[in-house]
Order: C-alpha cells, then sequence, then structure tokens
C-alpha cells in the first residue's frame, strides 16, 4: 500500500469523527445552556474528540487491514477473533477515557488517579464505550464485506464481458468459415449446370448460361458481405437461378412460389438462405428421374413467424448428383448463428422431401 493511499485514509476517518463529534458537542452545548450550564463549545469539543480517539484509531487501523487485505471479514471464524480481540482492548479504552478525562480538567495524571477514576466509572459509561467500539467494528464489517462483493460483482462482470466478447469473436468467425464454404460451394454448382450444357453440346444455351452466372455471382459475392437481406432480393436471385437451370432441364423445371405477399417480401432473412433450398430439391428430384418436377415454395406468415416450405417429391432411389452435402447443413447454421429463434427443420413423408425454415418476423430497415 502506497504512503499516499495510508494518508489518504486516515485524512478521511479522522475528518468523519470530527464531523460526528462537531455534531455531538453541538448538542450538548445547546442542552447545557438550556440547564442554566453554559460552557464553552470548544472545551466540549475537544472532549468529544478525544474521548473517541480510540474508536478513531480503530476504524482507521481497520481501513488500512482491509485496504491490504480486501477478504478480512469475509470468514466468519477470523471476524470474530478479530472482536473477540478488540473486546480485550475495550479496557485500556476506559482507562483512556478516565485519564483523557483528569487531563481536561487540569489536574494531575497519576496511576492511582486514573485507576480511581476507571473504578468511579458507571456501567453505562462502560457499556457506552463499549458500543461505540463494537459499533465501529460492525460499521468496517459491513464496509469490508460491501467492497469484497462489489469487486465480486465487477470481476463476474468483466468475465462476462470477456467471454462475450470472445463469445462473438467465435461466432464471427464461424460465419466467415461458413460463407467461405457457400461461396465455393455455390460456384460448383452453377458450373456443373453450365458444364452439363456443354457436355450436350448446347453451346449457345451455355454461352447464356455464363452470362446469367456472371449476374448470379456478383449478387452472390456482393451478399456474403451482407448481414441481411430481403425476402423480395432472394426471390430475384432464386428466379435467375432458375432461369439458369431451366438452361439444363428445360420444361421440366417446374416450380409453384406461394404466399409470397407484400409484407412476406420485405421480411428480413440471411443472404442466400433460399437458393441452397432450391438447389436441393432439384438435386433429388429432376436429376433422378426423366419427368416434369413438382417443387413448391411456399411461404406462410403467422402473428411473429415466417415459414418458408420447399418441397419436392423423393423416390426410393438415391441422387445420381449428390453435390458436396453442404446445402441444408450451412443453411442449419447460418440461421443458428443469425438468430437461436431461427430453425431448418427436414422431414420425409409419403414421398415427398419438405425443409420448413421458421423465421422471427422482422422488416428489413
Amino acid at each position: 500500500m502506497k504512503q499516499q493511499q495510508r494518508s489518504r485514509i486516515l485524512l478521511v476517518h479522522v475528518a468523519f469523527w470530527t464531523v460526528l463529534c462537531a455534531a455531538g458537542a453541538l448538542s450538548s452545548y445547546t442542552d447545557k445552556i438550556a440547564h442554566g450550564h453554559p460552557q464553552s463549545y470548544l472545551s466540549i469539543l475537544l472532549s468529544w474528540w478525544s474521548g473517541h480517539v480510540p474508536v478513531m484509531l480503530l476504524s482507521t487501523s481497520l481501513s488500512l487491514a482491509l485496504a491490504r487485505y480486501p477478504a478480512l471479514f469475509t470468514d466468519r471464524g477470523r471476524t470474530l477473533a478479530i472482536y473477540a480481540l478488540v473486546l480485550l482492548l475495550a479496557p485500556l479504552e476506559w482507562f483512556y477515557v478516565g485519564s483523557a478525562d483528569i487531563l481536561l480538567r487540569g489536574e494531575a495524571l497519576t496511576l492511582a488517579g486514573a485507576w480511581a477514576k476507571l473504578g468511579g466509572m458507571s456501567k453505562l459509561t462502560w457499556f457506552t464505550e463499549t458500543a461505540w467500539m463494537t459499533g465501529t467494528f460492525i460499521a468496517m464489517v459491513a464496509i469490508g464485506n460491501l467492497r469484497e462483493a462489489r469487486a465480486r460483482n465487477e470481476a463476474y462482470a468483466r468475465a462476462q464481458a470477456e467471454n462475450l466478447h470472445l463469445h462473438l469473436a467465435l461466432e464471427q468467425q464461424r460465419m466467415l468459415a461458413l460463407r467461405a464454404q457457400l461461396e465455393p460451394h455455390f460456384i460448383f454448382n452453377a458450373l456443373n449446370a453450365i458444364s452439363a450444357l456443354v457436355r450436350g453440346g448446347d453451346k449457345a444455351d451455355a454461352l447464356s448460361g455464363i452470362g446469367r452466372l456472371s449476374d448470379l455471382l456478383r449478387y452472390a459475392l456482393a451478399a456474403t458481405q451482407r448481414e441481411q437481406a430481403t425476402i423480395e432480393e432472394e426471390l430475384g436471385f432464386v428466379r435467375d437461378y432458375l432461369a439458369l437451370q431451366r438452361l439444363r432441364y428445360g420444361e421440366r423445371l417446374r416450380i409453384r412460389i406461394e404466399g409470397d405477399d407484400a409484407q412476406v417480401r420485405q421480411g428480413a432473412c440471411p443472404p442466400l438462405l433460399l437458393q441452397p433450398l432450391i438447389e436441393n430439391a432439384l438435386r433429388h428430384d429432376l436429376d433422378c428421374h426423366d419427368g416434369p418436377g413438382d417443387i413448391r415454395l411456399c411461404f406462410e406468415r403467422s402473428a411473429d413467424a415466417l415459414l418458408i416450405r420447399v418441397t419436392n417429391p423423393v423416390g426410393a432411389w438415391g441422387s445420381p448428383n449428390p453435390g458436396t452435402g453442404l446445402g441444408l447443413s450451412t443453411t442449419r447454421a447460418r440461421l443458428a448463428l443469425a438468430d437461436p429463434r431461427a430453425s431448418l427443420r427436414a422431414t420425409r413423408q409419403d414421398g415427398s422431401f419438405t425443409a420448413e425454415i421458421s423465421l422471427p418476423l422482422a422488416l428489413r430497415d
């Protein structure tokens, strides 16, 4: 502990007890005047101040000890032991008070006189002086425990803040990793569609597809730098993506979009949310047979949530175009990072596969 801190603690306690003694002396001064026994206020103040020197020293000593050992009174046994030591010092305080009273009266201080003064003290005086010491001790114990509790709360708050910062940093890194997966995943599947056209000899359609791919990549690369998009923007991207895929599938590609009213289109969502679901439906529908597809994209709005369902028929056979397997898993992870209330549920029932997203209904600012 620095000397400056010790000096400040001493001054604070001396000032506190001086103000307290000044208030008590003023009360005694007015009482003496009221009873016809006027006395100098300064002499009364000196008597009060000198009588409180022991408790002043006690509070200062305990405060200095707390500054050095903040957890001094957190243990019950240690607190009781210190209080027992304080009580053992009570007779010394009584002796001091008696001696100070002799000196203030202008009498010569002798050991015999001090003992006589001590023996002549009333039990009320003994009790009062002991109460002052006990009250001072209790106050310092309370202050010590309050300081320790505040220090614990501040340490806990700091730990929580640090954990939150670490969590946010981790989530940001996870989001960046997901975005890094999403971009090559989308490019890989789009190039697959164009390469199928090239293999089929459809050069004109392949060139047209490359132009559409350029537009799609421009949106995809811009979208991965944003935290949110609107359903309307995502639907525009999906329609462009379907136009690219139609170069490959032709009239077999059939998709119905339902429930996309004005409020739904203004709803907020993570960017590149719908395309992986449509891509998954194409891979497990049209890539598995030669007939027309039957894919449905439905929006259903409730009071506080938006449900997005993509449904496609599935057969007993596996898809000849398994892809990279990142579509639904990446979407599920991105939803969890974007909002804990969001979810993606995939079910297969009665010959149909359904991917259902639940999003909190919020309008884009």
